[in-house]
C-alpha cells in the first residue's frame, strides 16, 4: 500500500536455539511515529537491525520504502537513517565539524556537507554551539546532534532505537520536540523505547512486542481500552481503614486493587461521574477521610504489564 512505508509479514530470526523473532508482523504508515514497546529481549532491536539492513532475517517478508531489505538493500539504505542507543559522535570535534564529517562519509562534497551541517544545526537549535567540543555538550544537546547526524541524507524513514535512554527530563523533552518537528516535515519514524510516557507522547500507533511477536497494535487510547474501562483512585488518610474503604467502591471487591504502602485503592468504573459521586458519598457516610480521589484512564504502564505478564495473557491477546 502507498500509505505504508514499512511492511513486515511473518519475520523470523533465530540465534542458536532462541527465537529472536517468531513470526513478527508490522505495518507503519507514511509520515507517522510508530512505537515499538516491549521488555528487554522482546525483539525490538533485532527488528530495527533487520529493517536497517544490518542483519538478515531467516524467513518472512520485510519491505522498507517499497524495497525488499534482502534484494534491494542498497535502495533501502539510501532512504533510511538510524539513531542507535549510543552516540556515534567524535567527542573532540564541534557540532558543525561532526556533521561535516558525516556528510563527507555519505559522499557529499565539501561545500554541500557544510551547507547541510548549517541547515541541521539551525533546525535543532545548535547554531550557537560554535566549535565547542561535543564532550562539553549536555545530554540533550548531544542527542539532538546525534539525531541531526542521522538526517544528513534527508532520509524518508528514520529508526530511533531508545533515543532518550539516560537523559534527564529536560534532555528527553528536547529530543521529543525534535522528533515532532521531523514528522511534521514528512519523515516516518519507527521508535523503540522502554519509556511508556515517551510512546504515549510521540507515537501515532504502538505495537507491543513480546517474545518476538506483536501481541497488540493500535493507538495509545485503543490499547488502554483493551486493559479496561476508566478507573477511580482513592488515597485513604488512615491505612487501617483501607479494607473497609475497598468495600465501598462501586466495583466488585475482586476488581479493587489495594496498595497498602501508598494507602491507595483503585477500581474500574463505567459511569465516571456517577461513580465519583457514589464513592464520595459512601466514604463520607462511613466517616472515612480521603486525601485524594481521582478518575483516570488506564496508563500505558498498565497496558504493558497486562500484555506482557505471562504466556497465557499473550496468547489471549493475540487470539483477540
Amino acid at each position: 500500500m502507498d500509505t505504508e512505508v514499512i511492511r513486515v509479514e511473518g519475520a523470523r530470526k533465530r540465534y542458536g536455539d532462541k527465537d529472536a523473532l517468531d513470526g513478527l508482523d508490522l505495518a507503519v504508515g507514511r509520515g507517522t511515529v510508530h512505537g515499538l514497546l516491549g521488555p528487554n529481549g522482546a525483539g525490538k532491536t533485532t527488528t530495527v537491525r533487520i529493517l536497517a539492513t544490518l542483519l538478515r532475517h531467516d524467513a518472512g517478508l520485510v519491505r522498507v520504502a517499497g524495497h525488499d531489505v534482502r534484494t534491494g538493500a542498497r535502495e533501502v539504505r539510501r532512504r533510511i537513517g538510524l539513531l542507535g542507543q549510543h552516540a556515534a559522535l567524535d567527542e573532540e570535534l564541534g557540532g558543525r565539524q561532526n556533521l561535516e564529517m558525516f556528510g563527507r562519509l555519505h559522499h557529499l562534497g565539501a561545500r554541500r556537507a557544510g551547507v547541510r551541517a548549517d541547515e541541521l544545526l539551525e533546525r535543532f537549535g545548535l547554531t550557537g554551539t560554535g566549535r565547542k567540543p561535543v564532550r562539553r555538550y549536555s545530554g540533550g544537546m548531544r542527542r539532538r546532534l546525534d539525531l541531526a547526524a542521522s538526517l544528513i541524507t534527508e532520509p524518508e524513514v528514520l529508526f530511533l532505537d531508545e533515543p532518550t535512554t539516560g537523559l534527564d527530563p529536560r534532555g528527553r523533552a528536547e529530543v521529543w520536540e525534535s522528533v515532532r518537528s521531523l514528522v511534521g516535515g514528512g519523515t516516518t519514524v519507527l521508535l523503540t523505547t522502554q519509556y511508556l510516557e515517551e510512546a504515549d507522547q510521540l507515537a501515532d500507533r504502538i505495537s507491543v512486542v513480546d517474545r518476538g511477536r506483536v501481541v497488540a497494535d493500535g493507538t495509545a487510547d485503543e490499547l488502554k481500552a483493551r486493559v479496561g474501562a476508566d478507573r477511580i483512585d482513592v488515597v485513604v488518610r488512615d491505612a487501617r481503614r483501607l479494607d473497609e474503604a475497598a468495600g465501598l467502591l462501586p466495583a466488585a471487591r475482586a476488581e479493587v486493587s489495594v496498595d497498602a504502602d501508598r494507602r491507595l485503592l483503585s477500581a474500574p468504573v463505567t459511569d465516571r461521574m456517577a461513580s465519583l459521586a457514589a464513592t464520595v458519598g459512601a466514604l463520607g457516610s462511613a466517616g472515612i477521610d480521603a486525601e485524594d480521589i481521582a478518575l483516570r484512564r488506564p496508563t500505558l504502564d498498565e497496558v504493558f504489564l497486562h500484555l506482557t505478564a505471562d504466556g497465557t495473557a499473550r496468547e489471549k491477546e493475540v487470539a483477540a
